[in-house]
C-alpha cells in the first residue's frame, strides 16, 4: 500500500511560511510523517518473537544506531524514552540512586525539566551563576566544585530561550578533575550544531526527537558505557532493564529517521545563521531600542532572543500571531503559561526588558521570502504598539549594524 504524502503535511506545508518557533517544535518533516504513519499501520510489538515482532524490533535498532550516529556514540549506550523531559528525569535520578551521588551542581538557566526536579531529590543542590550572555562563571563553578562530596554537574548544552551555547567540554574537563559526574541537555542542540558525545567527554546526554523534526512524545538519554543506572519504571525490561515498558516503535523509527536527516544536513542547519543574522540586523537597524539578549555568546544559528522595551512580549506574541506568524516569548514547555523567564532572570535582565523579550527561532521551512515577509510584520508591529517614530523595511537595502555597534543585553 502506497500512503503518499499525508494530507495534513501537506496542509501545513503550505502554512510553514507562518512559523518561527522551532525550538518549541520543529513540524515534522513529510518523509519522517509518512515512516510514522507506515509502522503504525504495520505494527507489532519488538518484544514478539514472530515476524511482525521481529520487524519492529529490527525498525528500534535501525533508528538506535542512527541516533546514535547524530551524536558518534555507540548505539548500545542510547536509551530510549518518552522525551527529553524523561530522559533528564531517567538520567539524573537514575544516576543519583546508583553513583551515591550527595551534591547536584545545576546551572540556573537549565531547562525546567531539571529545575523542577531538583527540588525533588535529597541531595545537596547548588547552583553556578552565569553571565550576563547566560554563560556558567568558571571561577565560581570551579569553587562549588571544591567538595568532597560525590557531585553531579547538569548543564545544559544550548539554552532554549537565548540560544546560547555553553562550553561543554572545557566544563567537562573541570569538573573530571574534580571527580565529578556531568550530564548535558543537548535537546536544542543535536541536529543544529555538530554534537559528539565522546568529545564533549559527559556521561549523560539528553535528546528529544520533536525539536529535530522528528515525532513529539519520544526521546533518548545516552549513558557513557558501563555506567550504572537505576530504572525509573519495571516491568518487561525493554531498553536492556534501563527503561521499562513496550517501545514507541513508530515514533522510535520516526526519530531515527528525523536524525539521519539531521546528521546530513548539519552543514545546512549552520548556514542558517545567514538567515538569522541578516533578519537579526533588519531588526536593529528597523529598531535602534531593540536589544539581542545573548549577542555576546555563541548561539545556535537559527535562534534570536530580541526585546522590545516598552512593550509587552505577550502583546507582541499575539500581534505576530494575528499577522499569520508564530513566535514564542520564551520557553513552550510551562502549558501555555505566559510568566516572566528565570532564564533572563539568572542573566540579570532588567525588566522592561525581560518582559519584552520573544524569540525568533528558524528551521527547515525557513527561507529569504518568508524572512521578508516575518520583518515587514514584525516593523508594523513594532510601529502599532511602541511609541517610537515609524520605520519603513526597504527591500535590499544594507541593515547592518557597523562594526562594534551591535546592541546586547547587559
Amino acid at each position: 500500500m502506497t500512503l503518499g504524502t499525508p494530507y495534513s503535511v501537506t496542509k501545513f506545508m503550505t502554512k510553514s511560511s507562518a512559523y518561527f518557533d522551532y525550538n518549541a517544535t520543529a513540524p515534522a518533516l513529510p518523509e519522517v510523517a509518512e515512516a510514522v504513519a507506515r509502522v503504525m499501520i504495520e505494527g507489532g510489538n519488538p518484544s514478539s518473537v514472530h515476524g511482525s515482532g521481529r520487524r519492529a524490533h529490527a525498525r528500534v535498532e535501525e533508528a538506535r544506531r542512527k541516533v546514535a550516529a547524530l551524536i558518534g556514540a555507540a548505539a548500545r549506550d542510547v536509551i530510549f524514552t518518552g522525551g527529553g523531559t524523561e530522559s533528564n528525569a531517567l538520567g539524573l535520578k537514575g544516576l543519583i540512586a546508583t553513583q551515591k551521588i550527595e551534591r547536584l551542581i545545576v546551572s540556573p538557566t537549565e531547562h525546567p525539566s531539571v529545575l523542577d526536579l531538583v527540588k525533588a531529590v535529597d541531595v545537596d543542590v547548588a547552583f553556578v551563576p552565569v553571565d550576563s550572555d547566560g554563560l556558567v562563571e568558571r571561577d565560581a563553578f570551579c569553587t562549588l566544585l571544591e567538595s568532597d562530596q560525590k557531585t553531579l554537574v547538569s548543564i545544559m548544552l544550548a539554552n532554549n530561550e537565548t540560544g546560547v551555547i555553553q562550553p561543554i567540554s572545557d566544563l567537562t574537563k573541570i569538573a573530571r578533575g574534580a571527580g565529578a559526574l556531568i550530564h548535558t541537555d543537548a535537546v536544542q542542540a543535536a541536529g543544529k550544531i555538530p554534537v559528539n558525545f565522546e568529545d564533549l567527554g559527559v556521561d549523560l546526554l539528553t535528546l528529544s526527537a520533536h525539536k529535530l523534526a522528528g515525532p513529539q512524545g519520544v526521546g533518548a538519554l545516552v549513558l557513557k558505557s558501563g555506567l550504572a543506572l537505576a530504572p525509573l519504571t519495571h516491568g518487561g525490561g525493554q531498553e536492556l532493564g534501563r527503561r521499562s515498558g513496550t517501545e514507541n516503535v513508530a515514533g522510535i523509527v520516526g526519530f531515527g529517521m528525523a536524525a539521519d536527516i539531521a546528521l546530513g544536513k548539519i552543514r545546512k542547519n549552520i548556514s542558517s545563521k545567514d538567515l538569522r543574522d541578516g533578519l537579526e540586523a533588519a531588526l536593529l537597524a528597523a529598531a535602534p531600542e531593540a536589544v539581542i539578549i545573548g549577542a555576546g555568546a555563541p548561539r545556535l544559528p537559527n535562534t534570536i532572543l530580541i526585546g522590545l522595551p516598552g512593550v509587552p512580549a505577550d502583546a507582541q506574541v499575539i500581534q505576530m500571531d494575528l499577522a499569520g506568524f508564530a513566535v514564542s516569548s520564551g520557553s513552550a514547555c510551562s502549558s501555555g503559561k505566559v510568566s516572566r523567564s528565570h532564564v533572563l532572570d539568572a542573566m540579570n535582565v532588567g525588566d522592561a526588558l525581560a518582559g519584552s523579550a520573544m524569540r525568533i527561532s528558524l528551521g527547515w521551512g525557513t527561507d529569504e521570502e518568508q524572512i521578508s515577509g516575518f520583518l515587514d510584520a514584525w516593523i508594523n508591529m513594532r510601529n502599532r504598539l511602541s511609541q517610537h517614530p515609524a520605520t519603513k523595511h526597504a527591500p535590499g537595502a544594507s541593515n547592518a549594524p557597523v562594526e562594534g555597534e551591535a546592541r546586547v543585553a547587559s
